[in-house]
């Protein structure tokens, strides 16, 4: 079943193409922290997932071939629009995914757990999800790791951006000393 689209859509999509994220390289520090998730939860697959209009695409992913899939069959989308954690002990119990080709094929999900990955102006931009082939349950401790873990990607994706709209900046300011430097030298 499709989840349908948050109200805030439109805003969401906007905060998420603001950090500029989609379709980047691996990164090592968001790598760990998918990996500690799985390890943590003890599941074979983990990834931190960003919802593009008509996507998923993985920042990070563990036991995942494919960098995307669509947002039609995302757990993900469906966990974005809760207000915390998102699980699904059995898929096949759950009419939502019973039909969904990831649980009636490869990877073949039954487990599902996700945190959003919320800035703080509230807008859900993915999730960080541990995912297993059989039904399972998460205790409260590795939920609230989950939780964490989710709030640690959010910091890494906010400081990223920021850190990209200072180097922009940096680099203008940069040319525009060039710019007055060539101007004064010119004057001389």
């Amino acid at each position: 079943m499709k989840a349908p689209l948050p109200e805030n859509e439109a805003a969401r999509l906007e905060a998420l193409r603001q950090l500029k994220i989609l379709d980047t390289e691996p990164e090592a520090a968001f790598d760990d922290l998918t990996r500690l998730a799985a390890y943590i939860c003890k599941t074979p697959i983990a990834l931190i997932t960003l919802l593009d209009s008509d996507r998923q695409w993985f920042k990070s992913r563990v036991e995942v071939t494919p960098a995307e899939s669509s947002r039609d069959v995302s757990f993900c989308a469906h966990a974005i629009l809760q207000p915390g954690p998102f699980v699904v002990p059995d898929a096949l119990d759950d009419e939502r995914f019973r039909t969904n080709p990831f649980v009636t094929s490869e990877p073949n999900i039954r487990f599902y757990a996700g945190s959003p990955l919320t800035t703080d102006e509230g807008f859900k931009l993915g999730t960080l999800c541990v995912i297993d082939r059989t039904p399972r349950e998460l205790s409260q401790g590795q939920i609230a790791a989950l939780r964490t873990l989710s709030q640690q990607v959010m910091t890494l994706l906010e400081m990223r951006g920021k850190i990209s709209t200072l180097t922009r900046s940096l680099e203008e300011s940069q040319k525009k000393c060039k710019e007055l430097e060539a101007r004064l030298n010119a004057q001389k």
